[in-house]
């Protein structure tokens, strides 16, 4: 039996919605408890799903936000924060249903853009996603690893309690502001069960705050994960950094000085890091500070290709004219000039053409068109414009998101 229909969720259905994204994702059933606290992290707007008569059978969550983009500036986002379809519902079209009417509501409502992260990273290119931005797997040991001694120390490091933190980081996190390309804005709706369930008074995790000669300009929060066994009983604990954001170098190093002057502790462990934090640099001796892994972090759909591409800025180099296309949103597909005083739609003979999944992969700079070309992901009509492309898309620094949604 195929037969369901898919249309947004209403208030009534959010409790059901959010426990077919659990089992549907091998999560906990949520208690009733835990909903009364922390439901109001999964409101009824933007969700669509589909239902076999009254039960919902897959569910397409997302929220709007913002994304900082290469040049500084700023754009409307609707970031996919769960997708799941009941185990015995699979590969029947519900996935693709949802997706497309989630697709034409962002794209009815005027958003450029549209991020998820994947869960399994073979799925979303066929609906537009590329992946945008790595983040890597950082682990420091200890008490080896040091900071050298011609890195600045300024400023204090204070511990917050849980209300504190609760109620101090959303604001530190908006003053700290987007600074890199690829991070996002975290609405109220986040800050519940992504924040609050972890650090709050019920949670396991510690928050740090650094204070600079201005303020508060950066925090870290982490949990502290016991590694002692029958055969290793005087293994330290490793510290597992969940959240860290500064406002410049100054504060980050300081909150990684903290993290590596915490006793009885073998390890930091920090996943979904930037692939440039240059924190090895940092050490005395490099070595200390391994790179675990690098793996997709922000996966990228452009919805409206013209006004994503004219809203961020290209570096100095001769134009290309990419044919971008589309199959979801047809109205993207044809012909855009890139230059590095903007973009327009062209009817231009093409230099580079690429699907928009590859065009999301290109556009915050963690993919060069050279690299893409390379792996048969763009078509080279021109021999010269890959490398003409690769001047205009280039970022001096690495995307990264750093929000987990």
């Amino acid at each position: 039996m195929t037969d369901f229909a898919v249309r947004p969720v209403t208030e009534d259905e959010r409790r059901s919605t959010f426990d077919l994204l659990g089992r549907s994702l091998h999560s906990n059933r949520v208690g009733d408890e835990t909903w009364t606290r922390f439901g109001s992290s999964w409101p009824a707007a933007h969700k669509f799903g589909a239902f076999d008569g009254g039960a919902p059978i897959g569910i397409a969550s997302s929220f709007t936000t913002e994304i900082a983009v290469p040049g500084g500036g700023v754009l409307a986002l609707a970031a996919v924060d769960g997708v799941g379809v009941r185990a015995d519902r699979t590969r029947r079209g519900v996935l693709t249903a949802m997706m497309a009417a989630q697709l034409a509501d962002f794209a009815a409502r005027g958003i450029p853009l549209a991020a998820l992260h994947a869960s399994e990273p073979t799925i979303y290119g066929r609906f537009g996603y590329g992946s945008a931005a790595l983040g890597k797997t950082l682990r420091v040991t200890r008490p080896a690893a040091r900071l050298h001694e011609r890195v600045p120390v300024e400023g204090d490091v204070r511990l917050l309690t849980p209300e504190e933190a609760v109620t101090e980081i959303p604001g530190l996190y908006r003053r700290i502001g987007l600074s890199r390309a690829g991070m996002i804005g975290r609405p109220a709706a986040w800050w519940p069960i992504a924040h609050e369930r972890l650090a709050g008074p019920d949670g396991s995790h510690v928050v740090a705050v650094h204070s600079g000669p201005d303020g508060d300009d950066g925090f870290v929060v982490y949990d502290t994960v016991d590694t002692r066994t029958l055969d290793a009983p005087d293994e330290g604990a490793v510290l597992k950094v969940r959240d860290l954001h500064a406002a410049n170098p100054v504060a980050g190093a300081a909150l990684w000085r903290f993290l590596l002057s915490v006793d009885l502790v073998s390890a930091v462990h920090a996943r979904h890091r930037p692939v440039d934090e240059p924190l090895a640099v940092l050490l005395t001796d490099h070595r200390h500070a391994r790179t675990l892994d690098v793996e997709d972090d922000l996966w990228l759909r452009p919805v409206d290709v013209a006004a994503a591409l004219g809203a961020r800025t290209y570096r100095g180099a001769e134009p290309v004219v990419l044919a971008v296309r589309d199959r979801m949103l047809p109205g993207n597909t044809g012909h855009y000039e890139v230059t590095s005083d903007g973009v327009r739609r062209t009817d231009a003979a093409a230099d580079l053409a690429l699907d928009v999944d590859t065009l999301g992969m290109l556009y915050l700079g963690q993919w060069s068109a050279t690299a893409l070309a390379q792996a048969g992901r763009i078509e080279v009509r021109d021999p010269a414009a890959p490398a003409r492309a690769d001047e205009l898309f280039t970022t001096v620094t690495a995307p990264w998101c750093g929000t987990h949604f």
